[in-house]
Protein backbone atom coordinates (compact mmCIF):
# COMPACT_ATOMS: atom_id res chain seq x y z
CA UNK A 1 0.00 0.00 0.00
CA UNK A 2 1.24 3.66 -0.47
CA UNK A 3 0.02 6.23 1.90
CA UNK A 4 0.68 9.67 2.56
CA UNK A 5 0.16 10.47 6.37
CA UNK A 6 -0.53 13.98 6.91
CA UNK A 7 0.70 16.36 9.79
CA UNK A 8 0.11 19.49 10.71
CA UNK A 9 2.12 20.67 13.60
CA UNK A 10 3.30 23.83 15.72
CA UNK A 11 5.75 24.02 18.44
CA UNK A 12 5.75 20.23 18.63
CA UNK A 13 9.64 18.98 17.01
CA UNK A 14 9.67 16.69 19.97
CA UNK A 15 6.82 14.93 19.48
CA UNK A 16 6.82 15.11 15.33
CA UNK A 17 10.59 13.26 15.72
CA UNK A 18 9.10 10.73 18.24
CA UNK A 19 6.06 10.19 15.87
CA UNK A 20 8.77 9.96 12.46
CA UNK A 21 11.26 7.15 13.64
CA UNK A 22 8.03 5.30 15.19
CA UNK A 23 6.54 5.56 11.10
CA UNK A 24 9.69 4.91 9.68
CA UNK A 25 10.65 1.85 12.30
CA UNK A 26 6.92 -0.16 11.86
CA UNK A 27 5.73 1.06 8.47
CA UNK A 28 6.54 -2.94 7.10
CA UNK A 29 6.25 -3.00 3.77
CA UNK A 30 4.13 -0.16 2.68
CA UNK A 31 5.72 3.06 1.09
CA UNK A 32 4.61 5.88 3.47
CA UNK A 33 5.18 9.36 2.28
CA UNK A 34 5.18 11.81 5.62
CA UNK A 35 3.92 15.45 4.58
CA UNK A 36 4.20 17.70 7.43
CA UNK A 37 3.19 21.78 7.58
CA UNK A 38 5.21 23.54 10.14
CA UNK A 39 2.37 26.26 11.28
CA UNK A 40 4.61 28.69 12.17
CA UNK A 41 6.82 27.35 14.97
CA UNK A 42 9.46 28.88 16.56
CA UNK A 43 11.07 25.70 17.91
CA UNK A 44 13.34 24.44 15.00
CA UNK A 45 10.42 22.66 13.67
CA UNK A 46 11.17 24.17 10.04
CA UNK A 47 14.73 23.32 10.29
CA UNK A 48 14.49 19.56 11.02
CA UNK A 49 11.77 19.54 8.24
CA UNK A 50 14.65 21.24 5.79
CA UNK A 51 17.02 18.45 6.99
CA UNK A 52 14.63 15.50 7.10
CA UNK A 53 13.76 16.48 3.23
CA UNK A 54 17.61 16.31 2.40
CA UNK A 55 17.86 12.71 3.82
CA UNK A 56 14.37 11.30 3.17
CA UNK A 57 13.02 11.16 -0.69
CA UNK A 58 9.45 10.23 1.03
CA UNK A 59 9.71 13.33 3.76
CA UNK A 60 7.72 16.57 2.45
CA UNK A 61 6.93 19.96 4.27
CA UNK A 62 5.98 23.25 3.86
CA UNK A 63 5.54 26.24 6.49
CA UNK A 64 3.13 29.10 7.00
CA UNK A 65 5.33 32.14 7.49
CA UNK A 66 2.92 33.75 9.52
CA UNK A 67 2.69 35.64 11.50
CA UNK A 68 -0.84 34.10 11.84
CA UNK A 69 -1.14 30.64 12.68
CA UNK A 70 -3.50 28.92 10.23
CA UNK A 71 -4.13 26.11 11.93
CA UNK A 72 -5.11 22.41 11.09
CA UNK A 73 -8.56 23.13 9.98
CA UNK A 74 -6.71 25.12 6.63
CA UNK A 75 -3.35 22.97 7.12
CA UNK A 76 -4.43 19.53 6.35
CA UNK A 77 -6.13 20.34 3.51
CA UNK A 78 -3.04 22.06 1.63
CA UNK A 79 -1.47 19.27 2.71
CA UNK A 80 -4.12 16.71 1.34
CA UNK A 81 -4.60 18.82 -1.78
CA UNK A 82 -1.11 20.32 -2.66
CA UNK A 83 1.14 18.29 -1.19
CA UNK A 84 0.75 14.15 -0.80
CA UNK A 85 0.83 12.14 -4.11
CA UNK A 86 -0.65 9.01 -2.96
CA UNK A 87 -4.15 8.12 -3.73
CA UNK A 88 -4.81 7.27 0.11
CA UNK A 89 -4.32 9.36 2.93
CA UNK A 90 -4.41 9.47 6.78
CA UNK A 91 -5.07 12.23 9.27
CA UNK A 92 -2.31 11.67 11.55
CA UNK A 93 -1.45 13.89 14.90
CA UNK A 94 2.33 14.77 15.90
CA UNK A 95 2.17 12.57 18.72
CA UNK A 96 0.94 9.54 18.04
CA UNK A 97 3.22 6.22 17.47
CA UNK A 98 2.61 3.86 14.86
CA UNK A 99 2.32 0.71 16.35
CA UNK A 100 3.46 -2.31 14.25
CA UNK A 101 1.06 -3.79 12.22
CA UNK A 102 -1.31 -0.41 12.01
CA UNK A 103 -1.14 -0.16 8.07
CA UNK A 104 -1.58 -3.55 7.21
CA UNK A 105 -5.08 -3.63 9.39
CA UNK A 106 -5.78 -0.09 6.90
CA UNK A 107 -4.88 -2.05 4.00
CA UNK A 108 -7.31 -4.99 4.97
CA UNK A 109 -10.22 -3.23 5.73
CA UNK A 110 -9.57 -0.01 3.03
CA UNK A 111 -12.63 -0.17 0.45
CA UNK A 112 -13.98 2.00 -2.19
CA UNK A 113 -16.23 4.90 0.05
CA UNK A 114 -14.78 3.39 3.47
CA UNK A 115 -12.53 5.32 5.90
CA UNK A 116 -10.62 3.35 8.50
CA UNK A 117 -9.71 4.59 12.26
CA UNK A 118 -7.12 3.03 14.10
CA UNK A 119 -7.76 2.51 17.71
CA UNK A 120 -5.86 4.50 19.96
CA UNK A 121 -4.15 3.28 22.95
CA UNK A 122 -4.15 6.64 25.12
CA UNK A 123 -2.69 7.49 28.81
CA UNK A 124 -5.43 8.36 31.41
CA UNK A 125 -5.70 12.27 30.75
CA UNK A 126 -9.42 11.66 29.72
CA UNK A 127 -12.43 10.02 30.41
CA UNK A 128 -12.47 6.06 28.92
CA UNK A 129 -14.83 5.37 26.16
CA UNK A 130 -15.84 1.85 24.62
CA UNK A 131 -13.79 3.54 21.03
CA UNK A 132 -10.54 3.60 22.99
CA UNK A 133 -8.10 1.77 25.33
CA UNK A 134 -6.80 3.77 28.34
CA UNK A 135 -3.05 2.27 29.09
CA UNK A 136 -0.24 4.04 30.15
CA UNK A 137 3.35 3.26 28.20
CA UNK A 138 4.17 7.37 29.50
CA UNK A 139 3.20 10.67 28.41
CA UNK A 140 6.66 12.39 27.03
CA UNK A 141 8.71 10.62 24.89
CA UNK A 142 11.24 10.49 27.07
CA UNK A 143 9.29 8.55 29.60
CA UNK A 144 7.59 5.92 26.85
CA UNK A 145 7.62 2.74 27.75
CA UNK A 146 7.67 0.97 23.82
CA UNK A 147 8.80 -2.74 25.06
CA UNK A 148 5.64 -2.90 27.34
CA UNK A 149 3.51 -1.28 25.13
CA UNK A 150 4.51 -3.57 22.27
CA UNK A 151 3.90 -6.28 24.35
CA UNK A 152 0.85 -5.26 25.56
CA UNK A 153 -0.67 -5.08 21.67
CA UNK A 154 1.36 -8.84 21.18
CA UNK A 155 -0.78 -10.24 23.71
CA UNK A 156 -3.89 -8.46 22.82
CA UNK A 157 -3.96 -9.40 19.40
CA UNK A 158 -3.53 -12.99 20.23
CA UNK A 159 -5.76 -12.75 22.82
CA UNK A 160 -8.58 -11.40 20.91
CA UNK A 161 -7.91 -12.13 17.33
CA UNK A 162 -10.87 -12.77 16.15
CA UNK A 163 -12.25 -8.81 17.62
CA UNK A 164 -14.54 -7.82 14.75
CA UNK A 165 -14.37 -3.85 13.36
CA UNK A 166 -16.73 -1.15 14.77
CA UNK A 167 -17.89 1.84 12.97
CA UNK A 168 -16.68 5.39 14.04
CA UNK A 169 -14.00 7.83 13.09
CA UNK A 170 -11.46 9.66 14.57
CA UNK A 171 -7.84 10.36 14.63
CA UNK A 172 -6.11 8.33 12.92
CA UNK A 173 -8.59 7.98 9.90
CA UNK A 174 -7.47 6.47 6.95
CA UNK A 175 -9.37 7.50 3.23
CA UNK A 176 -9.14 7.91 0.17
CA UNK A 177 -8.09 11.29 -1.48
CA UNK A 178 -11.18 11.47 -3.97
CA UNK A 179 -13.56 10.98 -1.19
CA UNK A 180 -12.13 13.90 0.54
CA UNK A 181 -11.88 15.81 -2.37
CA UNK A 182 -15.50 15.25 -3.06
CA UNK A 183 -17.10 16.95 -0.61
CA UNK A 184 -14.72 19.95 -0.97
CA UNK A 185 -12.32 18.74 2.19
CA UNK A 186 -12.80 20.69 5.79
CA UNK A 187 -14.96 23.70 6.36
CA UNK A 188 -12.75 26.99 6.25
CA UNK A 189 -15.34 28.77 9.24
CA UNK A 190 -13.97 26.34 12.10
CA UNK A 191 -10.14 27.16 11.26
CA UNK A 192 -8.02 27.70 13.05
CA UNK A 193 -9.63 24.37 14.92
CA UNK A 194 -12.64 22.63 16.94
CA UNK A 195 -15.17 21.26 15.41
CA UNK A 196 -13.92 20.42 11.76
CA UNK A 197 -13.79 16.70 12.67
CA UNK A 198 -17.28 16.28 13.80
CA UNK A 199 -18.48 18.67 10.47
CA UNK A 200 -16.46 16.30 7.83
CA UNK A 201 -17.36 13.77 9.28
CA UNK A 202 -21.11 14.28 8.84
CA UNK A 203 -20.92 15.05 5.60
CA UNK A 204 -18.89 12.08 4.67
CA UNK A 205 -21.84 9.80 6.43
CA UNK A 206 -24.33 12.04 4.43
CA UNK A 207 -22.04 11.73 1.58
CA UNK A 208 -22.81 7.65 1.82
CA UNK A 209 -19.38 6.62 3.27
CA UNK A 210 -18.81 3.86 6.16
CA UNK A 211 -16.56 4.06 8.90
CA UNK A 212 -14.81 1.10 10.52
CA UNK A 213 -12.79 1.33 13.10
CA UNK A 214 -10.27 -1.84 13.07
CA UNK A 215 -9.03 -3.59 16.40
CA UNK A 216 -5.94 -5.12 15.13
CA UNK A 217 -4.23 -1.57 14.48
CA UNK A 218 -2.90 1.00 17.12
CA UNK A 219 -1.22 4.07 17.74
CA UNK A 220 0.00 4.93 21.26
CA UNK A 221 -1.69 8.12 21.75
CA UNK A 222 0.04 11.11 24.09
CA UNK A 223 -2.84 13.33 23.14
CA UNK A 224 -2.90 17.35 24.33
CA UNK A 225 0.22 18.17 22.04
CA UNK A 226 -1.29 20.91 20.41
CA UNK A 227 -2.71 24.34 21.62
CA UNK A 228 -5.39 23.15 23.55
CA UNK A 229 -3.65 23.12 27.53
CA UNK A 230 -0.99 25.48 28.32
CA UNK A 231 1.56 23.51 29.49
CA UNK A 232 0.78 19.49 28.08
CA UNK A 233 0.54 16.77 30.97
CA UNK A 234 1.58 16.71 33.65
CA UNK A 235 1.88 14.04 36.81
CA UNK A 236 1.01 15.06 40.22
CA UNK A 237 3.00 13.56 43.08
CA UNK A 238 0.90 10.51 43.38
CA UNK A 239 2.03 9.51 39.55
CA UNK A 240 -1.52 10.80 38.35
CA UNK A 241 -2.12 12.95 35.16
CA UNK A 242 -4.32 15.45 35.33
CA UNK A 243 -5.69 17.95 32.18
CA UNK A 244 -8.83 19.24 34.17
CA UNK A 245 -9.28 23.18 33.71
CA UNK A 246 -6.18 23.95 32.11
CA UNK A 247 -7.34 24.75 28.62
CA UNK A 248 -5.22 27.78 27.49
CA UNK A 249 -7.78 30.88 26.96
CA UNK A 250 -7.00 30.68 23.18
CA UNK A 251 -8.21 27.63 22.61
CA UNK A 252 -11.40 28.35 24.99
CA UNK A 253 -12.27 31.22 23.21
CA UNK A 254 -11.80 29.23 19.78
CA UNK A 255 -13.71 26.35 20.64
CA UNK A 256 -16.59 28.92 21.75
CA UNK A 257 -16.71 30.12 18.20
CA UNK A 258 -16.62 27.01 16.68
CA UNK A 259 -19.64 25.43 18.61
CA UNK A 260 -21.86 29.23 17.20
CA UNK A 261 -20.38 28.26 13.88
CA UNK A 262 -21.66 24.66 14.03
CA UNK A 263 -24.81 25.68 15.77
CA UNK A 264 -25.77 28.05 12.56
CA UNK A 265 -24.84 25.58 10.18
CA UNK A 266 -26.37 22.04 11.55
CA UNK A 267 -28.99 23.50 14.10
CA UNK A 268 -27.72 21.13 16.55
CA UNK A 269 -24.34 20.48 19.12
CA UNK A 270 -22.11 17.46 17.76
CA UNK A 271 -23.63 14.65 18.19
CA UNK A 272 -22.26 10.94 18.19
CA UNK A 273 -22.92 7.34 19.65
CA UNK A 274 -21.03 5.92 22.27
CA UNK A 275 -18.11 4.60 19.23
CA UNK A 276 -18.23 8.10 17.50
CA UNK A 277 -20.46 7.18 15.10
CA UNK A 278 -21.76 10.38 13.81
CA UNK A 279 -25.71 11.17 14.47
CA UNK A 280 -27.04 13.92 12.49
CA UNK A 281 -30.80 15.22 12.75
CA UNK A 282 -32.57 17.01 10.63
CA UNK A 283 -31.66 20.32 9.26
CA UNK A 284 -34.72 22.46 8.96
CA UNK A 285 -35.61 26.34 8.03
CA UNK A 286 -36.61 28.06 10.89
CA UNK A 287 -37.14 31.53 12.04
CA UNK A 288 -37.43 32.41 15.56
CA UNK A 289 -39.98 35.33 16.66
CA UNK A 290 -38.55 37.31 19.63
CA UNK A 291 -40.70 40.06 21.34
CA UNK A 292 -39.05 41.62 23.98
CA UNK A 293 -35.95 40.73 23.39
CA UNK A 294 -32.71 41.91 24.33
CA UNK A 295 -28.91 41.61 23.96
CA UNK A 296 -28.32 38.39 26.07
CA UNK A 297 -31.70 36.85 24.20
CA UNK A 298 -30.19 37.73 20.64
CA UNK A 299 -26.98 36.51 21.67
CA UNK A 300 -28.53 32.99 23.18
CA UNK A 301 -30.41 32.68 20.41
CA UNK A 302 -28.77 33.74 17.12
CA UNK A 303 -27.04 30.50 15.94
CA UNK A 304 -30.00 28.15 16.55
CA UNK A 305 -32.04 29.06 13.49
CA UNK A 306 -32.17 30.17 10.27
CA UNK A 307 -33.66 33.98 10.90
CA UNK A 308 -34.22 35.46 14.49
CA UNK A 309 -37.23 38.46 13.87
CA UNK A 310 -36.64 40.73 17.00
CA UNK A 311 -39.21 43.54 18.50
CA UNK A 312 -38.58 47.71 17.54
CA UNK A 313 -37.65 50.51 19.63
CA UNK A 314 -33.97 50.72 20.38
CA UNK A 315 -33.76 47.10 18.62
CA UNK A 316 -31.97 48.49 15.29
CA UNK A 317 -29.10 49.50 17.82
CA UNK A 318 -29.20 46.44 19.63
CA UNK A 319 -28.79 44.37 16.11
CA UNK A 320 -25.81 46.71 14.72
CA UNK A 321 -23.93 46.15 17.84
CA UNK A 322 -24.48 43.04 17.87
CA UNK A 323 -23.23 42.47 14.62
CA UNK A 324 -20.10 44.61 14.85
CA UNK A 325 -18.89 41.96 17.89
CA UNK A 326 -19.92 38.83 16.30
CA UNK A 327 -19.01 39.58 12.68
CA UNK A 328 -15.76 38.86 13.15
CA UNK A 329 -16.45 35.60 14.41
CA UNK A 330 -18.17 34.17 11.92
CA UNK A 331 -18.66 33.27 8.46
CA UNK A 332 -22.13 33.78 7.81
CA UNK A 333 -23.95 36.69 6.85
CA UNK A 334 -25.50 37.86 10.03
CA UNK A 335 -27.33 41.32 8.46
CA UNK A 336 -28.98 38.11 6.53
CA UNK A 337 -29.95 36.13 9.24
CA UNK A 338 -31.16 38.71 12.02
CA UNK A 339 -34.49 41.07 10.57
CA UNK A 340 -36.75 43.37 11.96
CA UNK A 341 -40.15 42.19 13.72
CA UNK A 342 -42.33 42.90 10.94
CA UNK A 343 -40.40 41.62 8.05
CA UNK A 344 -41.67 39.25 6.15
CA UNK A 345 -41.38 35.49 7.12
CA UNK A 346 -40.69 32.86 4.92
CA UNK A 347 -39.39 30.05 6.41
CA UNK A 348 -41.00 27.15 6.80
CA UNK A 349 -40.94 26.77 10.43
CA UNK A 350 -41.56 29.79 12.85
CA UNK A 351 -41.17 29.47 16.65
CA UNK A 352 -42.53 32.14 19.06
CA UNK A 353 -40.52 33.66 21.76
CA UNK A 354 -41.43 36.07 24.39
CA UNK A 355 -37.78 37.24 26.11
CA UNK A 356 -40.24 37.97 29.30
CA UNK A 357 -41.04 34.68 30.35
CA UNK A 358 -38.58 32.59 28.52
CA UNK A 359 -37.07 29.88 30.66
CA UNK A 360 -34.66 27.42 30.60
CA UNK A 361 -36.53 25.07 29.99
CA UNK A 362 -37.62 26.62 27.17
CA UNK A 363 -34.24 26.48 26.10
CA UNK A 364 -33.29 23.12 26.57
CA UNK A 365 -36.46 22.73 24.02
CA UNK A 366 -34.75 24.90 21.54
CA UNK A 367 -31.68 22.56 21.77
CA UNK A 368 -33.82 20.13 21.03
CA UNK A 369 -35.89 21.24 18.80
CA UNK A 370 -34.71 19.38 15.37
CA UNK A 371 -35.35 16.13 17.33
CA UNK A 372 -38.83 17.26 18.66
CA UNK A 373 -39.31 18.27 14.91
CA UNK A 374 -38.22 14.62 13.62
CA UNK A 375 -39.65 12.80 16.28
CA UNK A 376 -43.54 14.63 16.14
CA UNK A 377 -43.16 17.79 13.73
CA UNK A 378 -46.11 17.53 10.60
CA UNK A 379 -47.46 20.32 8.24
CA UNK A 380 -50.01 22.28 10.03
CA UNK A 381 -49.15 21.72 13.10
CA UNK A 382 -49.67 24.75 15.49
CA UNK A 383 -48.73 24.01 19.38
CA UNK A 384 -46.66 24.76 22.51
CA UNK A 385 -43.70 23.60 24.24
CA UNK A 386 -43.28 25.27 27.58
CA UNK A 387 -43.21 28.92 26.65
CA UNK A 388 -42.58 28.88 23.04
CA UNK A 389 -44.92 28.94 20.12
CA UNK A 390 -44.15 26.50 17.01
CA UNK A 391 -45.68 26.73 13.50
CA UNK A 392 -44.72 24.33 10.97
CA UNK A 393 -46.20 25.63 7.65
CA UNK A 394 -46.74 23.69 4.28
CA UNK A 395 -43.66 21.79 4.02
CA UNK A 396 -41.17 20.14 6.30
CA UNK A 397 -38.25 20.36 4.26
CA UNK A 398 -34.42 18.49 5.28
CA UNK A 399 -31.76 20.79 4.46
CA UNK A 400 -28.67 18.66 5.96
CA UNK A 401 -27.81 17.00 2.56
CA UNK A 402 -27.07 20.36 1.39
CA UNK A 403 -24.59 20.66 3.61
CA UNK A 404 -22.13 17.56 2.01
CA UNK A 405 -20.26 20.05 -0.19
CA UNK A 406 -18.19 22.36 0.96
CA UNK A 407 -17.59 25.31 -1.33
CA UNK A 408 -15.14 27.87 0.20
Amino acid sequence: MEISLIQPGRNNLKYLKWSYDSIRKNQGNHEVEICVADDFSNDGTWDWCQEMMDKDPLFKAIRNEGPTRLGHTILYDTLVNEVATKDICMIYHADMYLCPGALDAIETELKDKTIISLTRIEPPLHPPGPEKILQDFGIEPEEFNENSLLQYIKERVEQFDTVPTTEGIFAPWAFYKKDFQEIGGHDPIFAPQSKEDTDIFNRFQLNGIKFIQTWEGFVYHMTCRGSRFADGAKRNPNGQVFMKNRETDEWLKQNQKSTREFLRKWGHYCKHDPLMKPIIPPKYDIGFIVKNCNDQLLTILEPWCSNIYVDEGNIRSMIDNYITLESPNTGFDLYERIRLFDDEKNNEILVTIDGNKFTQQDFQYIQQLSEILADSGEPGFHGELGNIIVEIFETMTTLENNLIICNE
